[in-house]
């Protein structure tokens, strides 16, 4: 694929569409007034319009399953007239009551010209529907573009359905709400789970061992949601078993499960995932297009919090022999978070670790886990049970502001006829928080703005999941990226408990 934007010369344009002509594709922004990219686009701009917010219609397209069909974006924006008889137009904007082609297409031979009249290109790279819209555009070998066949589904099932309200009836949820999916089995070694499973969902066909549910053939795609000690062993005999797997987070326990994983999953042509699904909270997405636009510049320090003061569970969770230790809960998400922004995983981890007021469990009460890159960026992760007045969620410094946002409970009221007053509070970490941004100006010193959360976007971790298998898309979370959020937590817990080892990754 190649890109082009501002004016064209002649010989570009000869270029580029020599490279549609040969199977290739082209991305076009369209400009007024350059004749040459007109003719290349095969459609004339019919009006320039400003700067402000648009809505976006798609096209009935093949390339248009599973994406909202008209969308707001806010941009520069012009309309085309086509003029070229293999022009198709593949996206529309209402302006003043008329529907006017926005996005087109132009076929060249195997090829294809891919025009945009968002001319602020970044905005629609990174815009939830429009930018995957026009990157399934400009592939040539797109599933059913030309037919527009439906795609059947894939079957999902979940290995460890667990209680009620738990990650089992969550992925369920999700594979029935989700376009390309379908729930239709579920494991557990517990007949309570499993009679469970079958209420909330009738369906589904129950199995009492991972064994019998590998064996399976309507079952694509297999949801590993058991402690964390058991994820590799599952994992890996259901992908020798032909399928797909889903676990949760955190991949494994160590960087060698993790390896062994992957390799697996390419050597029998299966793929392998994390629910990363923290990656989707609407705070975080905020956080992602702030630092993406540039608001903070450059980020060198984040930090993350999660906790207060309170009795540790005393399920599975605070066991270290079952979870891995206190820093594979929450620190799978955080330190996921930490990584995917600075794109790599540190080259320095330290864990300080505290046992002082909770001896009814194996976790330690608190840990602070701080890591470093190799050009000197920082982050920190804390996590604690005794920190009774809560840390921000986020702190995070750029080289042109900071910013911050702080926990707020959740709590819910009521009076009951005969029982009075009674109040029910939410686990602090399920609201997302209101962001602070503030930013340095030389001419008026400090700029202060406030920033809600994004909007919610779906089931993000199941839709992706369902493009990649049945369209090829890129997979969000990629199973190295999860390899080195183990290689850290890992880390840490060896830090931690060596008295706060400086241990170096490679």
């Amino acid at each position: 694929m190649r890109t082009s934007t501002g004016r064209l010369d002649t010989g570009t344009a000869t270029a580029l569409e020599a490279h549609a002509r040969s199977g290739g594709s082209v991305l076009l922004v369209a400009e007024a007034g350059d004749d040459v990219a007109a003719a290349l686009a095969g459609a004339s701009i019919a009006l320039s319009l400003p700067h402000t917010e648009w809505f976006v219609t798609l096209a009935a397209r093949a390339e248009a399953v599973r994406l909202d069909g008209e969308v707001p974006i806010t941009t520069p924006l012009v309309t085309f007239d086509p003029f070229d008889p293999d022009v198709e137009i593949a996206a529309t904007t209402s302006v003043r009551f008329r529907h006017e082609p926005t996005i087109i297409v132009r076929r060249v031979g195997p090829g294809r010209v891919v025009t945009v009249g968002m001319t602020a290109l970044g905005t629609v790279d990174v815009h939830p529907t429009l930018g995957p819209y026009v990157r399934r555009l400009l592939r040539t070998d797109f599933p059913n573009a030309d037919s527009g066949a439906p795609v059947a589904d894939l079957g999902v099932a979940v290995v460890g359905y667990g209680p009620f309200g738990g990650m089992g009836y969550l992925h369920g949820l999700a594979a029935t709400e989700t376009d390309g999916l379908s729930l239709v089995a579920a494991a557990d070694n517990s007949p309570d789970r499993l009679d469970a499973a079958t209420v909330d969902f009738p369906d589904l066909r129950a199995h009492d061992s991972a064994t019998s549910l590998a064996a399976d053939d309507a079952v694509d795609i297999a949801i590993v949601a058991t402690p964390p000690v058991f994820h590799a062993e599952l994992a890996l005999e259901l992908l020798r078993a032909g399928k797909h797997v889903v676990v949760e987070k955190p991949m494994c326990l160590t960087t060698a499960d993790a390896d062994e994983l992957i390799r697996t999953a390419q050597s029998v042509g299966r793929v392998v995932s994390v629910h990363q699904s923290r990656r989707w909270d609407t705070d975080w997405l905020a956080i992602r297009r702030l630092v993406d636009r540039g608001d903070l510049g450059s980020v060198f320090n984040i930090e993350t919090f999660v906790g207060g003061f309170e009795h540790p569970c005393r399920a599975w969770h605070s066991e270290d022999s079952i979870s891995g230790g206190a820093v594979y809960d929450w620190g799978s998400h955080h330190i996921d978070w930490i990584i995917q922004h600075y794109g790599t995983a540190p080259k320095k981890v330290l864990c300080s670790a505290h046992t002082r007021v909770w001896h009814d469990t194996t976790n330690v009460d608190q840990l602070s886990v701080w890591m470093q890159w190799a050009d000197g960026r920082e982050a920190t992760f804390r996590q604690s049970d005794v920190c009774a007045i809560r840390r921000p969620k986020f702190h995070i410094e750029g080289t042109s502001g900071t910013l911050e946002g702080h926990y707020e409970p959740v709590r819910a009221d009521a009076v009951l006829a005969g029982r009075g007053f009674r109040a029910h509070e939410s686990h602090h970490a399920e609201r997302p928080v209101d962001l602070t941004l503030v930013r340095y100006d030389g001419d008026h010193g400090l700029i202060e703005s406030q920033v809600r959360p994004a909007p919610h976007p779906g089931w993000g971790f199941h839709r992706n999941l369902a493009d990649h298998l049945l369209l090829g898309e890129p997979l969000a979370v990629r199973p190295e990226q999860s390899r080195d959020v183990v290689s850290v937590l890992e880390a840490a817990h060896r830090s931690g408990a060596n008295g706060g080892e400086l241990v170096e990754l490679s």
